[in-house]
């Protein structure tokens, strides 16, 4: 795939229009995630309400963006964040027909041979303007992957003296080059040189490094990073051809080396060896014997550019998510990204589904709403393998969901894997707090959430918790409220309730809110039975400060005002 480091690019679309031509794209670039504009597409994979942050937020995050609209449209939208030039992901316009493709940004990023794999897959030509690769037929400054350039402001001096008439000669193997139409020369003073050995810098010479290095590092190094850096350049080794950092499983937590890592800018991968010079022999048995320049670390070097997948595993990611009320806009993009990488998504079928949708490649773990502990345990095991796994719950995953669980099972484990895996808990829109938004702020002030779910809780701790919450004079949230095999705890806890609060306190209840067919409604708790209640409606109940008023649409405001007592002065 053309799009830079194999990132898998974003396609945008602004009407229905452009579907079918999107959907022709995305099989050119399976792991592309269609994006529709919400209330306008169906049928996409991700949908968005606001054109021009969606697309400064793909470029942002380095994804390559091709968008269906016209180019002045994406330009314009860029225009306030455009980087620098070689920092840039691929950006195209392509018409909604498909009878046009227009690479705008990341000529370094590998626009143009996007361009032209799209072109060919919509029958058209691509719109390339770029200079050197009108003449030459490649980007000389966009080596394919597994290769990195040595020195971008030389080789752009490089390429125009290539123009302007001279020769070149290539020295090292080049194999993406063999059908470009370079004026080559064997003698010629311009030269592309191939290598991974560390090499200074010339106006007559286009460095072009293999990533074929990988350097073994224990956990005990101070400052890994460093070390690498030293080691590297000792051994005459440019630092450009460091393909990766391999350790020992053991070390899959450790915080050095994976900073290590991402300041060297290379992926860090996991093998059973323990000593650096074993780890190294392990991965390169075949190549000559590792250097070692330092204790604790070794350096081999592979005949071709690595392919990291291949080598030991990496570390594996579990990432308990809240999807929000359901809505597509109110779930965050860092949810939306952690399940655009998943391997495997596990949870509930309904909030599964809800995820969704998902490509072929992605492994779908549905389960029943009372199999947690099992869910979680699962999660950790595919985790511990090196695969992104995320555990899907409604709302928030910390309000009455995922997160406790999984944390539960991870305490109760010895298993070092598990304590390994790279868990992280990304936050949601609760129900309650969904609800509210829709009334207005009934939860303006202190409240308390609760559930009223006696399988995990004796009833008798939630009457004493409703009891005081109550006496406390809190605004309430009900999650759990009612269900067919709990059919008479709602109307025991209003008995509760209405010892403590007027017939006149507001209630709202939010049914599916975020979803199809979502109702709100504003009564009181006089007026409240369980019989409007079942186990898709929150309740939310006032407490003595709670005020309702007229909208001008004839329905209701609701809300708790952050004072108490006498209102405060102005």
């Amino acid at each position: 795939m053309g799009a830079s480091d194999g990132k898998a690019p974003a396609i945008v679309v602004l009407g229905k229009g452009a579907l079918a031509t999107a959907r022709r794209i995305q099989q050119l670039y399976p792991d592309a995630l269609i994006h529709g504009m919400a209330e306008r597409v169906d049928g996409v994979d991700l949908t968005y309400s606001g054109f021009g942050a969606t697309l400064r937020q793909l470029y942002q995050q380095d994804t390559p963006i091709i968008a269906l609209c016209a180019a002045g449209i994406v330009i314009r939208t860029l225009a306030p964040v455009l980087l620098e030039k070689g920092a840039e992901p691929p950006v195209l316009a392509v018409a909604e027909d498909g009878t046009a493709v227009v690479p705008l940004l990341g000529g370094l990023g590998g626009v143009n041979v996007m361009a032209r794999e799209i072109a060919a897959a919509l029958n058209t030509s691509a719109a390339i303007t770029t200079s050197g690769e009108l003449r030459f037929g490649t980007c000389l400054l966009n080596p394919p992957p597994g290769y990195a350039l040595g020195d971008l402001e030389l080789g752009k001096r490089f390429v125009s003296d290539l123009l302007s008439g001279e020769s070149v000669r290539i020295e090292g193997a080049a194999p993406w080059l063999a059908q470009a139409q370079l004026p080559e020369d064997e003698h010629a003073q311009l030269a592309i040189h191939v290598d991974y050995r560390e090499r200074d810098p010339s106006a007559h010479e286009l460095l072009i490094y293999p990533r074929n290095v990988l350097v073994a590092v224990e956990g005990s190094l101070p400052d890994p990073a460093e070390a690498v850096k030293t080691a590297l350049h000792d051994s005459r080794i440019a630092l450009q051809s460091l393909a990766c950092l391999v350790a020992n499983s053991g070390e899959m937590a450790n915080a050095a080396l994976h900073a290590a890592a991402h300041a060297l800018g290379v992926p860090l991968r996991f093998v059973e060896q323990t000593s650096a010079t074993e780890i190294a022999q392990q991965v390169l048995p075949q190549l000559l014997p590792p250097l070692t320049p330092m204790k604790g670390l070794a350096i081999a070097v592979a005949a071709q550019p690595l392919d990291v997948k291949r080598i030991g595993r990496s570390r594996g990611r579990l990432a308990v998510i809240g999807l929000g009320p359901g809505a597509a806009e109110f779930m965050i993009p860092a949810v939306k990204a952690e399940l655009a990488r998943a391997n495997d998504v596990l949870g509930y079928e309904t909030y599964v589904r809800m995820a969704g949708p998902f490509r072929a490649d992605q492994v779908l773990h549905c389960t029943d709403n009372r199999e947690e502990m099992q869910r979680a345990r699962h999660a950790f095991e595919l985790a511990a393998q090196g695969r992104s796994v995320v555990v899907v719950s409604s709302g928030d995953p910390g309000v009455f969901a995922m997160a406790a669980a999984v944390l539960e099972a991870l305490h109760e484990s010895d298993n070092s894997e598990w304590h390994a895996v790279d868990l992280a808990i990304l936050p949601g829109v609760s129900a309650s707090l969904a609800t509210a938004a829709q009334a207005g702020a009934p939860l303006g002030h202190d409240f308390c959430v609760m559930s009223l779910s006696d399988n995990l809780k004796p009833w008798d701790i939630i009457e004493k918790r409703l009891d005081l919450a109550c006496q406390a004079d809190l605004a309430l949230a009900f999650y759990n409220p009612i269900s067919r095999s709990r059919p008479w705890q709602l109307g025991r806890a209003l008995e509760i309730v209405r010892q403590h609060r007027s017939p006149q306190t507001p209630i709202t209840l939010g049914r599916d809110i975020g979803r199809p067919g979502q109702t709100l409604r504003i009564i009181t708790l006089g007026e409240l039975t369980p019989e409007q209640v079942d186990m898709r409606t929150m309740v939310l109940v006032g407490s003595s400060t709670t005020s309702v008023f007229p909208r001008a649409d004839g329905s209701q405001w609701v809300y708790t005002p952050r004072w108490y007592g006498d209102k405060p002065a102005k």
